[in-house]
């Protein structure tokens, strides 16, 4: 059975390339960069050859420069620069990299769109060496979860029924089973969650744009949306979610995730059984048989 197709990609790609010509919002990108140049250098070790998946900038590559060899980059559609560095044109979905060929792979903020996450995931572990390393971050948790919910109420309001408006995300317990569905040894994942003030809804949606971030869905609604539900959405927003000073908040959740390909030199769980101390006397606690309780 094939996998749903819950984006529309090409609609994506054109969009982030109007966002690169209009001037991108990258403060989100440029802290992931930094974030994951800081989350790298805790790793004893070197990589010859790492793959960047997917970030819609150079800010990784730049920020990761002097703790790797040499950089590939791999995306649908590359920057006009693409001359000038290692690159590969490849969708994210569809890897053209040999089983055990490669050391590292990054990617910032670029995953949270792909249709089939479960089977990337499962890609980039084949195609890393024995003891290699997959570090990213994409959208997810409660991200824009403001935009969504004063949209949804505005369109239950005004039109009778809700659209897709903004993207599902993952949710940071689900990014993990898939790391251990797809074959990771010693699987992390964290939420680094940032809060953007902004002086209406309106910017932030313009920022949106200049993110390249818009609405990408398939099961987008293809009309344009009324001008009475925008206005009533904007309304429930400052409502809902505006400071003392009218400023209104964003929340964007930045899921981390690392794995490892298995190699035997890893940690392995011990066996069930095989403590040699007891839970109880470490706690200097008295313990209790199967069926006894415990006194007050």
């Amino acid at each position: 059975m094939s996998n749903p197709v819950v984006f529309d990609r090409p609609l994506l790609r054109e969009r982030r390339a109007r966002a690169a010509k209009i001037g991108p919002a990258t403060f989100l990108l440029d802290r992931a960069a930094d974030d994951l140049a800081s989350r790298l250098s805790a790793v004893l070790r070197d990589f010859e050859l790492a793959v960047d998946l997917g970030t819609p900038t150079d800010a990784v590559r730049r920020a990761m420069a002097d703790r790797v060899g040499a950089v590939v980059a791999v995306a649908r559609d590359l920057p006009d620069d693409r001359a000038q560095r290692l690159a590969v044109v490849a969708d994210e979905e569809a890897l053209p990299f040999r089983d055990g060929s490669i050391g590292l792979v990054v990617s910032a903020l670029a995953l949270q769109f792909v249709n089939d996450l479960p089977g990337t995931l499962l890609q980039i572990r084949r195609a890393l060496r024995p003891d290699g390393l997959l570090l990213a971050v994409l959208m997810g948790g409660e991200s824009l979860i403001e935009l969504r919910t004063a949209f949804a109420e505005a369109e239950a309001e005004i039109e009778g029924g809700v659209s897709p408006r903004v993207a599902p995300f993952a949710d940071l317990r689900d990014v993990g089973a898939l790391l251990q569905r797809a074959g990771f040894a010693l699987p992390v994942t964290d939420i680094d969650r940032v809060t953007v003030r902004y002086a209406s809804p309106l910017a932030l949606m313009h920022d949106l744009r200049r993110m390249g971030a818009g609405n990408a869905l398939v099961e987008r609604r293809r009309v344009p949306l009324r001008r009475a539900t925008l206005r009533r959405a904007l309304e429930i927003y400052g409502e809902r979610f505006a400071d003392a000073d009218g400023r209104i908040r964003a929340t964007f959740d930045m899921i981390w995730l690392s794995g490892w390909a298995p190699h035997e030199s890893q940690q392995k769980p011990l066996a069930p059984g095989s403590a040699r101390a007891r839970l109880a006397d470490a706690l200097h606690a008295k313990e209790f048989s199967a069926g006894e309780k415990a006194g007050r």
